[in-house]
């Protein structure tokens, strides 16, 4: 089988993630069905850490990604940060027992009562408009917070995840500095850290230079004098497709220490160098399995019918993108051409169109890859379907992580919600 990664083998009696046959916790636990490797999951984490040869690198993982449970508790006990963007994923942090200081609030156009909920954490703002920052100063003087600008950078693997640039809702513009300046000292707040993000799957490390190198133009003692670190956000680019290249993170490592060495050398401190990745810590780490359930010829397009869809796994929909495929049942088969669909009334509801595989026959399951970001966190119950079971594998044991309710106990918690 062609583009299996380093946490998944094929033996002579099927796949295997971490020596867990997947055959195993199928029949266990049935499709659709997410399955995380935590090994792997935690490889990646550590990994930047060798990567950034930065001695005082801190890296926030941006739970928006994958807020499951057991990928939270792992990596608290990797020391990790979390970078949080709502009340409720500050408060799980809390729960989880993540501490305030290695939790940063980054939320979009929060409201008064969100920046309420959120202060009584403890946790760090991270504000990126003038009109919050006037709020939050008037409501809570004299204390300290994390700004986010607008790198004036547009870079991302698609338009809807660009996050730099005129036309972004985020961040404050780089030359708003001076306003910045001028609410900062009237509220005595302590400006201890300054923040941007590009945007997501960044190709192009160039553009991570410059977007680096845009902010710390203005990251200057005399405008802040009071910084104790420095983030870039995330969007590391991981490999979708078989022809994706790779990047070389440990070179990519050397330039952002130099380029953050250089500053810190002329700021007269050495600052926190900080990332917020999400997808690149989880999303090869994570796979989806659907079961074939009905298969058509029409006039020659076959089309594959599932028994999951888009409201589980929404990016091929939403962005368009890539999730490479397996068929895991029958993986040295015939190959042909397929449209696997999912079983959502909506004719967009395909996880791929005209894909290559090995023979698929109903009955059979479907892998589907890189599926650990952006893919269950963005779920829904669209046509009032439950979202799957999440299976974490860790150190060769497979454990149920979060269980799918049965349409009755689904029903029943809708009905236990109404307020009519």
């Amino acid at each position: 089988m062609e583009f299996l990664d380093n946490s998944v083998s094929l033996k002579d009696d099927g796949f295997y993630i971490d020596d867990v046959s997947l055959n195993t916790i199928i029949k266990e636990y049935a499709a659709p069905l997410f399955i995380y490797d935590g090994n792997y999951i935690e490889k990646k984490y550590l990994s930047l850490y060798k990567h950034i040869p930065w001695k005082k690198l801190k890296i926030f993982y941006a739970m928006k990604a994958n807020y499951n449970v057991s990928i939270l508790k792992m990596l608290k006990e990797k020391n990790a940060s979390l970078d949080t963007v709502s009340p409720a994923e500050v408060l799980l942090s809390s729960k989880l027992g993540y501490p305030p200081e290695n939790v940063i609030f980054t939320a979009n156009n929060m409201t008064d009562q969100e920046m309420d909920e959120v202060k009584k954490s403890g946790v760090l703002f991270n504000i990126d408009s003038l009109s919050r920052l006037e709020k939050y100063g008037k409501k809570y003087p004299d204390t300290d917070i994390c700004i986010r600008f607008n790198p004036d950078v547009i870079a991302g693997e698609n338009s809807k995840v660009q996050t730099g640039g005129e036309s972004t809702k985020f961040g404050v513009l780089l030359s708003e500095v001076e306003n910045i300046k001028k609410i900062v000292e009237k509220y005595g707040l302590a400006v201890k850290g300054l923040h941007e993000h590009t945007g997501s799957g960044i190709s192009e490390t160039e553009s991570v230079y410059q977007s680096m190198r845009n902010l710390l133009s203005i990251a200057k003692r005399e405008n802040f004098p009071n910084l104790e670190f420095i983030s870039f956000g995330g969007g590391f680019k991981v490999p979708y497709t078989p022809e994706d290249k790779k990047i070389d993170y440990s070179e990519f490592g050397k330039n952002i220490t130099n380029i953050f060495s250089s500053f810190c050398k002329e700021y007269g401190k050495e600052l926190y160098l900080c990332f917020e990745p999400g997808k690149y810590v989880v999303a090869e780490g994570g796979y989806f399995v659907v079961q074939v359930n009905t298969i058509k010829n029409n006039r020659g397009r076959m089309i594959v019918g599932t028994n999951s869809g888009f409201p589980h796994l929404i990016r091929p929909v939403l962005y368009n993108a890539y999730h490479h495929i397996c068929n895991i049942s029958n993986p040295r088969g015939k190959m042909f051409t397929y449209d696997i669909c999912g079983n959502i009334c909506e004719t967009g509801d395909l996880f791929a169109s005209q894909r290559q595989l090995p023979e698929v026959r109903e009955g059979d399951f479907l892998l589907i890859m890189n599926a650990g970001a952006y893919c269950y966190s963005m779920g829904s119950i669209y046509n009032l379907r439950p979202l799957p079971n999440e299976v974490f594998i860790y150190n060769g044991r497979a454990n149920l992580s979060t269980k799918m309710l049965s349409s009755n106990d689904f029903v029943e918690n809708i009905l236990r919600g109404h307020c009519g």
